[in-house]
Order: C-alpha cells, then structure tokens, then sequence
C-alpha cells in the first residue's frame, strides 16, 4: 500500500522530496491513468516516490453543494487504485473554506516548496488552484521558476475527452458500456444483501436485494452485470433491476440482482455489482405472468452478453 498522510503538515521532513500530481482522481479512469503514468515515469527518472496530493471532502461539495456530483467510487477504492497503479505516497488535505481562502500563491510557497518540499510536479491539462481557482500552470512557472511542471494532455477516446463528469453523465444515462469504455472497467456498486419480499423467487427469478451507499447509481432499468459476492472467488453473470417495481406498484427503489445459476443464502453478505450492459427500460407490466416472460428474455440476453 502507498503511505497515506492526513495532510501536508504531517509530510516527514527527512522523507526524499516527491514528484508530485494534484487532484481528485475519483473513478482514477483513463484520463487519470493517462497523466499517473507519466508521473510514474518522472518519479522514476529522478529517484524520488510519486505522490498524489488530493483533497477530501472534493472541493466542490463544500464550495458548490448545489452542483454536488456523485462520486464514482468510494475513498477506499480509490486508494486501492492508486496502489494498484504504483503510487507510492497519498497526502490527504482537509478540505476546509479557511483552506479555500488562501491565494494560489500562499498553495504554492507552503505546501509545495515548504511542507512537500516538491522535486517536480506533473499536472492535469484543466489544472487550477487557489482562491477562486486563480492559479494556473502559467503563474505556477513564475512563482516558483526553478520547479520542474509538467502540463499533460488531455486523454481522448473516440473523440471524447475521458473525465470524471463525462463518465457520471454517462452512468446517469443508462450508458455503462461506453461509461466502461471511459472508465477501463465497468462502473460498480457494493453494498449488502439484505432480506426483501421475495417476489422473485414466486415468479422462479429469486434475487439478491443489494442495500448500498454508492452514490453514483446508473438510470433506472434492467442491465447485464456480473456479481462478486463475498466469499465466492468469481465474478457470476446476472441480471439486475435497478427501480420501483411499477407491476407490483412499488414505491422504494431497489437494487435486485438475480444470479444466473447460482442457489445459497447470501444474506449479509457484501455484493459487488459490475454493469456490462443495459437490457431495457423499467416498465409496468399487465400481470406477474407477463412479467415472469419477459424476465427469461431478460436472462437470454443477458447470457449472450456475459457467457
């Protein structure tokens, strides 16, 4: 695992000073692949670890709650990507408006050059920072003009810049396939199995319901995906419904996934849900033996996809 810091302060003076990367790096997607990997190669070319600063909460929840987006994954995933990736140093800075306050210039003298104590930084190409996002890689290169700065290019996909925000309004839409063309991955959830009224299983379709914190939930419908449950080394084709259930005039909305082949009891246990592909729109159905046709449909399909 990388060594974690909860903030610049506690960055160890006698620590070789880092090539260091800014920002938040939620889903750490292709485009964070992208500029990761070249400062992997900077920290390799100079000897010294790689280091992610970011912060948390993201700025724009406490700045801008009004246009909080989703989070694709949560924290401990993300650590878990970095350390996939490599990365060998994760500095946390609290998030505060006392902290927001402060000129690009101030983030520059104490946090890069005092408490990281920086070799060279590489940036992404939309980089801002400071008060009212006032600074820019143009002013980081005159305050400090002896700092090494990388400015990365945007990573494209199929003409698409590959960010955070493209691949939420994607999930958002239903489209998880081209959402894990972006990602490197399908979008997943986790969360828990918990006990429902098991309408499923009285239509021969028995499912897990998934009770789950994910923020970033895609459209409501029914979608190919592949499960992990805890305990089970594989990855299981399913199909899930994510919605209300309109046929049996449902209110809460649900996460219900039905394995494919599988029988156990797995209450309790922590689920992984992995979207593939979309199969369809939620929709009410004019009897449980109409909808009971369409679900065997439902699996076909998804069989073909995932099999």
């Amino acid at each position: 695992m990388p060594e974690i810091f909860a903030g610049s302060a506690q960055y160890p003076r006698d620590a070789a000073p880092p090539v260091v990367t800014i920002g938040n790096f939620d889903g750490v997607h292709l485009g964070h692949r992208h500029l990761l990997g070249r400062l992997k190669r900077r920290s390799e070319e100079l000897g010294v670890p790689s280091c992610v600063y970011t912060f948390e909460p993201p700025p724009r929840v406490l700045l801008a709650p009004q246009l909080r987006q989703s989070r694709i994954s949560p924290w401990d995933e993300k650590v878990r990507r970095l350390h996939e990736f490599g990365i060998d140093q994760i500095v946390i800075e609290r998030f505060t408006r006392a902290f927001a306050q402060h000129p690009p210039e101030w983030f520059v003298r104490e946090i890069l050059e005092r408490r990281l104590r920086a070799k060279a930084l590489v940036v992404g190409y939309d980089f801002r920072f400071g008060r009212a996002r006032a600074g820019d890689v143009d002013l980081l290169r005159s305050t400090v003009p002896y700092l090494p700065v990388e400015q990365v290019r945007p990573h494209s996909d199929d003409g698409d810049i590959v960010s955070s925000s493209a691949i939420r309004r994607l999930v958002e839409a239903g489209e998880v396939k081209r959402a894990s063309v972006l990602l490197g991955r399908p979008h997943a959830i986790i969360g828990t199995v918990v006990g429902g009224e098991k309408r499923g299983r009285k239509l021969g379709f028995p499912t897990a319901n998934v009770e789950s914190d994910s923020e970033l939930l895609p459209l409501p419908g029914v979608y190919a995906v592949r499960t992990r449950i805890d305990g089970v080394p594989d990855w299981l084709p399913s199909v899930a419904n994510l919605g209300t259930r309109p046929t049996f005039d449902g209110r809460q909305h649900l996460i219900e996934v039905h394995i494919l082949d599988f029988r156990g009891n797995l209450y309790g246990r922590q689920a992984q849900v992995s979207f593939i592909s979309r199969l369809r729109d939620e929709k009410k159905f004019s009897s449980a033996d109409a909808l009971s046709k369409q679900l065997k449909q439902d699996v076909i399909a998804a069989r073909a996809l995932l099999t």
